[in-house]
């Protein structure tokens, strides 16, 4: 069975430059917040369980805010991959269909993603350049042609 193969290797940050700014933003309010809520309450006198679930939410929040600048997409001869906290990867020869859908009038901040099914599953892959949305187009419309 003959599988989808890319012209060339594009690679491109997941997450376009719209959608870091607004988790920048995020990510500051949050930590504003927390700020305040820090100053206002005595965060020292509650137990264990609180602290606790105070630390694993700023914890997540550091995390995540590092892997929204930091991830990666790349299109190859062997499948697609996005790096992230755990990396996603399909091969082409998995690949039963592929979809490129966006949100209307809200692109600028989240680019169309592209939803790749292998066998009973969905894998969602980011793209936040141009070389990897135009890739993707490729890709949705190569296996749109299959049907």
């Amino acid at each position: 069975m003959q599988t989808y193969q890319p012209e060339r290797v594009v690679s491109g940050p997941a997450y376009g430059k719209g959608f870091k700014l607004f988790a920048t933003f995020i990510t500051i309010v949050l930590a504003g917040y927390t700020l305040n809520v820090a100053l206002r309450f005595p965060l020292l006198q509650f137990g264990l369980g609180v602290k606790a679930l105070l630390i694993g939410a700023g914890l997540m929040l550091i995390v995540s805010y590092y892997w929204f600048l930091r991830a990666t997409t790349t299109i190859d001869g062997s499948g697609i991959r996005q790096t992230w906290l755990y990396d996603k990867k399909v091969e082409w020869r998995d690949v039963r269909g592929a979809k490129l859908i966006g949100i209307p009038y809200l692109s600028w901040l989240f680019p169309p993603r592209m939803v790749v099914r292998t066998g009973n599953a969905f894998v969602t892959f980011n793209g936040g350049s141009q070389d990897v949305l135009v890739e993707f187009a490729r890709i949705s419309l190569a296996f749109q042609m299959k049907k």
